[in-house]
């Protein structure tokens, strides 16, 4: 062997030693590199992925229309039955009571004039069907009435039922009382008016009542020239009303 082979071999052997040494930390670094390389693009995604999260929200859109109605769905299965609950406090009893519907019941009787001038008695009279025993009667008498006399006098008109006076609750009345007539002209006050006696009387029974409106005398007082109904209409009026 040529002696330079001999020197160079060992030289060539160190080269090459250091060609491997340079070439390790080469590809160590390429390694390195990479792996930074994949880091950079894994933290880059993360920062796009947080910053679409950020984005702000758009407006609303155009609501949409309504759908076609579903078809109905398939029965449900009855549910349990309940527990029965509990026990109500016991109500109080209440009768109800049906009352028939109220028919009117009136009747008017009438006179032209009845120029009638009796002072005591019983002037003209009025029957009526009365149709329930628990009803009250309002009676009416309308006419002209007139007292007079040269003294001091008093009459008393009145109705009567049956021939008795109302006693459910009190007496229907009117009275006229005239104190004197005109000494000094030797004359008498002599004045026709209109008047009425009415009132309401309860407890008659049912069935036919004849009502009469009657002239007297006041207690304690003398009785003078009456007269009743003259140059006019006079009425009775009796109506049944309700209690």
């Amino acid at each position: 062997m040529h002696p330079q082979e001999r020197t160079a071999s060992p030289q060539l052997l160190l080269g090459l030693f250091l060609v491997l040494l340079l070439q390790l930390p080469s590809e160590s670094s390429a390694s390195e590199n990479l792996k930074v390389k994949q880091k950079a693009q894994i933290r880059q995604r993360e920062v796009v992925d947080l910053y679409n999260g950020m984005c702000l929200q758009g407006p609303a859109g155009v609501p949409g229309r309504d759908g076609n109605p579903g078809a109905n769905g398939i029965p449900g299965t009855p549910g349990i039955p309940g527990r029965d609950g509990f026990k109500g406090e016991k109500g109080e009893c209440l009768r109800e009571s049906f009352e028939e519907s109220w028919t009117p019941n009136y009747k008017q009787c009438s006179w032209s004039s009845l120029n009638y001038g009796i002072d005591l008695g019983k002037i003209v009279e009025c029957t009526f069907t009365k149709m329930r025993s628990n009803s009250a009667l309002r009676v009416l008498f309308s006419g002209s009435l007139r007292l007079k006399c040269r003294n001091a006098c008093c009459q008393r008109w009145y109705f009567t039922f049956n021939g008795a006076e109302c006693s459910g609750p009190l007496p229907i009345e009117a009275i006229i009382y005239l104190d004197q007539g005109s000494p000094e002209l030797n004359s008498t006050i002599n004045i026709h008016r209109t008047s009425s006696v009415e009132g309401l009387c309860e407890g008659i029974g049912a069935g036919l009542v004849d009502v009469a409106i009657w002239v007297g005398t006041c207690s304690d007082y003398p009785k003078g020239d009456a007269s009743t109904g003259w140059n006019s209409v006079s009425r009775i009026i009796i109506e049944e009303l309700p209690k």
